[in-house]
């Protein structure tokens, strides 16, 4: 649209302002071929909010404009006659430049109407983002103990979300009263607070505080920390939007679970543990106080630090309390209760997480990720409360017992116990994982000894060889009747025994009939099951694990938990114990024989939620793994082994209560194992050698696990028990 102006219009040569013909558009088809040749090139950036409001305010007035186009024609001459001249006719000197009272009110109205109706579309042009920034929503996950107490916690960040409902009043009253009092009442922004961050910008090149509870919330959640008129209007605009969308509520609770308080700590939540070491629910005003001074900056007000923040923090808590009088949230008389400073702990007690304790943790992450589906980034993102089942006694226990023993290793051999490694696990007859020993630094040593699949079990695997012959009976030939074995069946126990099948002796690939050796090449004539899995006779068990057959005890040492990867070959070896499980997996089979039969999967995790909600946890249930009656011989069997071995240490105290268990040891003398169940809770421990510079082959103990009756893997196993008698 062009207007027309008449011929014999001229303008007065004197006038310096007036009012302007519609300017041509600008051609701009060459800079938009450009654009749209960059644009092929990379993609175009974001529109800033001024573009945004820019783009609605030309796409709002163009159809006003077509209609009002002929009208505005007509009315133009007229305009013009009207327009204010300036400088001011019938003036002389300076006079002739200041602006009559009329233009001044003019231009403030119109400055304001502009100013009000730019306002209008940019809220209408803001949108709230859907997506939330994901380090303001990121939280820590939190380990608890077996009976509940903390144990750990990982993350980027130290956060927990918190209902609303379960932060005192006090507590939120008093972050109100430090930095919003009037957060219920105003619109979301606060326009004194505003116009000091814009007339510090503009005269320093920086911006200062006055932030409303809302504008910080917005800050945390959706932009940036940058210090900028533009992000600062941003800020307002959608402060604004939010206050009109969500509840007052809804917004302080995102606030106080999202801001930063110092110490690693994002939340109140997490602000009440890492400075009084209790949850936030158990906070009075006076602690409250001082924590909402922390929201003016940490770094500033932890006393931690130095005596300025001492005094400050002091300063800043006397004032918040005050001020909570003031608005009537504390009365006279509480404010009077509170005049001493309520100390913080010196620092964060969530750090103090232990060498041990980033064992357990790994193995509950780990299960908790499995047995409930989450992905490791929904797990990373964080916000869950993992309820182990670890014991702190029965960790500390067993912490202590491999320590020593590593001590006097070092003391005694210090050039073998470089190399030596000690693994231990105890696991409770319903599944339970109570405790672990994974190494001496998780910080350096990354994996965890109690899980590892490294060595062979020995002859602590001869229990499972035992329970598949009485679960499954024998056959001596192919075509012949299944023979009922009992603990009372006798066997040839003298060493160098050839083995035999049904269809005549056993040959391996060199052509070499295959004969059993005993430990220390002793021979014990014909001797009963019992009596041989009591002293750890080789021969027989090589023998019934043929007669047997090799599946089946494969599938015994499978159903009692052993892992399918771990089993070795099916050769006349595995009945000596080829398979190399994990502590936690050998404790898991000995388990199996304590709970009658029943085998349950090891778990590490009791309880999941997430920020206070159940989240549903993949518990494993118990399976029938062998009968009662065989569960219980092989039990009665490891019983006398136990008393033969270690007479001295059977309590007389508890009838019936003896432990039953047994060392494992191999032919090559790499590895040294002793496992056993005392009250339903069985305990298995390793000691072994590896170089892991050169290979991972294990080395010959050479002494180091000290003898068969007296060795070092049984010293830590009784040393992590309760006293025993």
């Amino acid at each position: 649209m062009q207007l027309k102006v008449p011929a014999s219009f001229r303008a007065d040569e004197t006038m310096q302002l007036r009012v302007s013909d519609i300017p041509k558009v600008p051609d701009t088809s060459a800079s938009s071929e450009k654009a749209r040749t960059s644009g092929n090139r990379r993609k175009a950036p974001r529109p800033s909010l001024f573009a945004r409001i820019s783009a609605a305010l030309a796409s709002r007035l163009a159809p006003l404009l077509a209609v009002l186009g002929p009208y505005v024609t007509r009315v133009t001459p007229y305009l013009r006659k009207l327009r204010p001249q300036y400088p001011r006719p019938g003036r002389t000197g300076w006079r002739r430049w200041i602006p009559s009272w009329r233009q001044c009110l003019g231009g403030f109205f119109a400055s304001l109407g502009l100013s009000t109706f730019f306002l209008v579309v940019a809220y209408a042009a803001t949108d709230i983002p859907e997506n939330l920034n994901s380090y303001a929503t990121q939280q820590d996950n939190v380990f608890f103990w077996s009976d509940g107490t903390p144990m750990a916690r990982t993350g980027w960040v130290q956060r927990q979300a918190m209902p609303l409902k379960d932060i005192p009043e006090d507590v939120r009253w008093a972050v109100l009263a430090a930095e919003n009092a009037s957060f219920y009442s105003d619109p979301g922004i606060s326009v004194k607070g505003i116009s000091r961050a814009l007339f510090r910008t503009i005269g320093q090149g920086d911006t200062q505080g006055g932030s409303t509870i809302t504008q910080q919330y917005v800050k945390n959640v959706y932009l940036n920390q940058d210090q900028t008129l533009s992000r600062k209007f941003t800020e307002a605009m959608i402060s604004l939007k939010l206050d009109n969308q969500m509840t007052k509520d809804d917004i302080l609770e995102g606030y106080l679970n999202t801001s930063w308080f110092g110490r690693g700590a994002y939340s109140i939540q997490r602000a009440a543990q890492a400075y009084y070491g209790k949850d936030v629910g158990e906070l009075n005003a006076s602690e409250a106080s001082f924590l909402a001074s922390l929201l003016k900056g940490a770094a500033l007000y932890d006393p931690a630090v130095s005596k300025a923040n001492r005094a400050r923090a002091v300063e800043r808590w006397s004032w918040t309390l005050d001020r909570m009088v003031e608005i009537g949230k504390l009365s006279k008389a509480e404010r009077a209760k509170y005049r001493k400073f309520p100390e913080p702990l010196k620092s964060n007690p969530l750090y103090d997480t232990g060498e041990q304790t980033d064992y357990l943790v790994e193995l509950a992450s780990q299960y908790v990720k499995k047995a409930a589906g989450i992905s490791d980034k929904a797990f990373d993102l964080g916000g869950y409360q993992i309820y182990t089942t670890f014991d702190k006694k029965r960790e500390d226990e067993l912490t202590e017992a491999v320590t020593d023993a590593r001590k006097k290793a070092l003391k005694d051999a210090p050039k073998k116990a470089k190399t030596a490694h000690y693994g231990a696990a105890s696991v409770a007859s319903d599944g339970r994982i109570l405790a672990v020993y994974g190494g001496p630094d998780h910080r350096t040593q990354g994996y965890n000894e109690s899980n590892a699949t490294t060595v062979p079990a020995g002859s602590a695997f001869l229990p499972f060889v035992y329970a598949a012959g009485l679960e499954n009976g024998i056959h001596k030939t192919r075509e012949g009747d299944t023979t009922v074995v009992t603990g009372q069946s006798l066997y040839n126990g003298d060493n160098k025994v050839l083995l035999t099948t049904p269809e005549g002796y056993y040959w391996d690939r060199n052509g070499k009939r295959v004969a059993a050796e005993n430990d220390g090449g002793r021979s014990y004539g014909q001797i009963s099951l019992h009596r041989a899995l009591e002293l750890s006779v080789n021969s027989p068990f090589m023998q019934l694990g043929m007669d047997t057959g090799l599946d089946k005890v494969r599938e015994t040492a499978e159903a009692s938990g052993f892992l399918s990867s771990s089993i070795g070959a099916q050769v006349p070896t595995l009945s000596l114990g080829s398979s190399t499980p994990s502590a936690i997996r050998m404790a898991s089979g000995y388990s199996t024989f304590a709970a009658d039969g029943k085998h349950t999967e090891p778990y590490s995790v009791r309880k999941l939620t997430r920020n206070g909600s159940k989240v549903v946890l993949d518990t494993p249930k118990p399976k029938q793994a062998m009968r009662t009656a065989v569960a219980e011989e092989v039990t009665s069997a490891l019983t006398d082994a136990f008393r033969t071995a270690h007479p001295s240490d059977v309590p007389v105290s508890k009838p019936g209560s003896a432990p039953a268990g047994k060392a494992g040891t191999n032919d090559k003398d790499t590895t040294s194992w002793y496992v056993g169940t005392a009250e339903k809770v069985s305990t298995a421990v390793v000691v072994y050698r590896i170089d892991l510079t050169k290979s991972l082959e294990p080395l010959p103990l050479e002494g180091i696990a000290g003898t068969t009756d007296d060795s070092v893997p049984y010293g830590i196993w009784s040393g992590a028990m309760s006293p025993l008698g």
